[in-house]
This record gives C-alpha cells, sequence and structure tokens, in this order.
C-alpha cells in the first residue's frame, strides 16, 4: 500500500497516511479545526482549503462540487469528509 503525508497547518502536525484516506479521518485524531456536521458530504461544514497538494487529491464529485458551491468555496477548497489523498504531500487548514 502506497503512502502519503498530510499537514493539517492549523495544529502544525503532519501524519503518513494510506493512500485512499478521507482528510476528515486523520483530522478528528490530530485534533484539527476541521469540524463536520454529517460526513455524508450534504452539509459543507467539513469545508476544507487545500494549501498545497490539490493535484495528490481525488476528483471532487457532482454533490460535492455542488455543495462547495452552495457554501461559496473557492476553488482550493474541498470536503474533508469526501477527498480522499491518492498520493504524495497534500497540506491543509479549515476554511
Amino acid at each position: 500500500m502506497d503512502k502519503a503525508t498530510l499537514t493539517f497547518t492549523d495544529v502544525s502536525i503532519t501524519v503518513n497516511v494510506p493512500t485512499g484516506t478521507r482528510i476528515i479521518e486523520m483530522s478528528e485524531k490530530v485534533g484539527s479545526g476541521i469540524t463536520y456536521g454529517c460526513r455524508e458530504g450534504e452539509c459543507g461544514t467539513c469545508m476544507t482549503h487545500i494549501l498545497e497538494g490539490a493535484e495528490n487529491l481525488s476528483e471532487p464529485t457532482a454533490l460535492e462540487m455542488r455543495v462547495l458551491e452552495e457554501n461559496l468555496g473557492g476553488k482550493d477548497d474541498r470536503l474533508a469528509c469526501q477527498c480522499r489523498v491518492l498520493g504524495g504531500a497534500v497540506k491543509v487548514r479549515p476554511a
């Protein structure tokens, strides 16, 4: 299994994660300020700003795109419960 790194800049923690890990799974473990409501990609609460490594994340689904748009997400914002780390290094912070 390939590994990737995920950095939460709000708590200054970098963790090694297996590829395919959702950002929300690790943010809970490290105590990042990324919060969530539904975990289903519908509420927009877990909007996360991608600082580096957006190309290392899974493509947004139609649902994620719609929820980001409804919540005025920017081009570097993703839903932590929906996007998966596919490899490389990714840096995020709460949006």
